[in-house]
């Protein structure tokens, strides 16, 4: 397998970000741990990645602190695979890619499911960016600065 260059010491956050989460099959495995799949085999069938290829992420998921690993709820002598705080921080990104994806495609009648409000059953409304003061912002409205806080690099 090739080894990837690692941004674990990038200054930019987004190339951090990829650090550890810039493979489809990483955002894949997040996508079906909300979904409530916790176990090898699960991940295994639901995704039809091969093994060496599954064990690699997963062990780089629960290495980067986005998945942990926990004795099985059965009792049985497996391990599960849950969210960490870190894990379900990534929440937002994959609704905004589902987003993105549903905005911009060509299927006839849209995706077979929607994202809906569980206690309403209504659609969610797409993410915002929004401003301290509430306005909405889009990417001509906003700039990059150096951090006061830290020493920039760039």
């Amino acid at each position: 397998m090739v080894k990837r260059t690692s941004f674990e010491k990038a200054e930019c956050p987004v190339a951090r970000s990829l650090d550890a989460l810039g493979d489809w099959w990483s955002l894949l495995i997040i996508r079906d741990a909300f979904l409530g799949i916790r176990r090898f085999s699960e991940f295994q069938k639901s995704l039809g990645c091969a093994k060496n290829i599954l064990t690699v992420r997963l062990r780089a998921l629960v290495e980067h602190g986005i998945l942990k690993t926990v004795p099985a709820s059965d009792g049985s002598a497996y391990q599960e695979y849950v969210l960490t705080p870190k894990g379900r921080g990534v929440f937002p990104v994959l609704v905004a890619l589902r987003q993105w994806s549903e905005e911009f495609s060509d299927q006839p009648g849209g995706f077979a499911t929607l994202l809906v409000d569980r206690g309403k059953g209504r659609p969610v409304r797409k993410l915002e960016l929004r401003a301290r003061d509430g306005r909405l912002l889009g990417d001509g409205d906003t700039v990059l600065r150096p951090n006061p806080k830290t020493k920039y690099q760039g």
